[in-house]
């Protein structure tokens, strides 16, 4: 690759790290990583670094962490470093006009989904959620807006039947370092194509709160299976088990009705459990017990199948 460019690189999650190990693997030079404070985490409540953070530091980059990039001391100080190009991906932070219109050749950005369809901060599991069959990368120019500004660079991949949000995100994390080092090229080339988002057809995909976890057994089975898969790993489906939270891991809808109440164990078997819903039933095959560690079903069947007797509500 000739004239490898000069970049700032801002990001947080494992999603962003990804990203910015593409680009060290790659002929462009980051001078400097932009990455949220530390925040604490785990039992202690120890002070933790992002993954962007480790990575940067492990290959000795410059590690800026404001808690916002409004002010004039830190615009001037990233104006200073004199990037080429600043590239984000999951960073946490909004940037303003004066950020955007720092770098020669701007901001981009490596978002989770083909734009315009999910804007906002949880692409990945509203796609789930919703049923789509189809998700990808976008690479796009930045602007004031939200998610708003025109697409460079798109690759598509298929949502299977059976993927988790989680199952998604990391081959996403994948696609999008490899879209992002091809935008570049095209980036530092000048032969990228700009192309306007259509706002008719955006959706905003709005944070993940954990209430959203409650299942309502009087929805459609499909629908509650999708809500499994779209909040796995975070911040997982649950139900009551005696008064209690059971979380439901895993799940699969079935075409099966039931003469029981929506909610009410269906079928108990030693490696079956199904639970009637208003269309079909839904067969749970991962559940964590109160108290307990996610397990496959059968296994907690084996040892606790009397905590499921046909007709029992949940």
């Amino acid at each position: 690759m000739s004239n490898p460019l000069r970049i700032v690189f801002a990001g947080t999650p494992d999603f962003a790290a990804s990203s910015l190990q593409a680009l060290l693997d790659s002929e462009h030079e980051v001078i400097a990583a932009y990455t949220q404070p530390d925040r604490p985490a785990g039992r202690g409540r120890k002070l933790t670094p992002s993954p962007v953070k480790k990575l940067a530091l492990e290959h000795e980059i410059p590690v800026y962490q404001p808690l916002s990039l409004k002010g004039e001391t830190e615009q001037a100080e990233l104006a200073a470093l004199n990037a080429d190009i600043m590239v984000v991906v999951a960073y946490g932070l909004l940037l303003p006009k004066a950020v955007l219109d720092t770098p020669r050749l701007g901001c981009i950005n490596v978002h989770g989904s083909l734009l315009p369809r999910w804007r906002g901060a949880a692409p990945i599991h509203r796609a789930v959620l919703a049923g789509d069959d189809t998700t990808g990368i976008t690479i796009m120019q930045m602007d004031v807006g939200l998610d708003t500004g025109d697409m460079l660079y798109k690759t598509e991949m298929p949502i299977h039947a059976d993927d988790t949000s989680g199952d998604l995100h990391d081959r996403l994390a994948e696609q999008g370092a490899d879209a992002l080092i091809a935008a570049l090229a095209l980036i530092r080339d000048g032969k990228a194509e700009p192309e306007k988002q259509d706002d008719n057809l955006a959706n905003y995909a709005h944070k993940l709160e954990k209430q959203e976890g409650e299942i309502d057994w009087s929805r459609p089975a499909t629908e509650i299976e999708r809500q499994v898969r779209g909040l796995s790993p975070w911040p997982v489906a649950y139900c009551t088990l005696d008064g209690k939270t059971m979380r439901v891991w895993g799940a699969k809808a079935s075409d099966e009705a039931s003469s029981e109440e929506a909610g009410a164990v269906a079928e108990v078997g030693k490696k079956t459990l199904r639970i009637a819903c208003s269309e079909g039933s839904l067969l749970l095959t991962k559940i964590q017990l109160p108290g307990g560690k996610p397990l496959d079903t059968a296994a907690v069947l084996n040892a606790k199948r009397d905590l499921f007797p046909v007709g029992k509500v949940l």
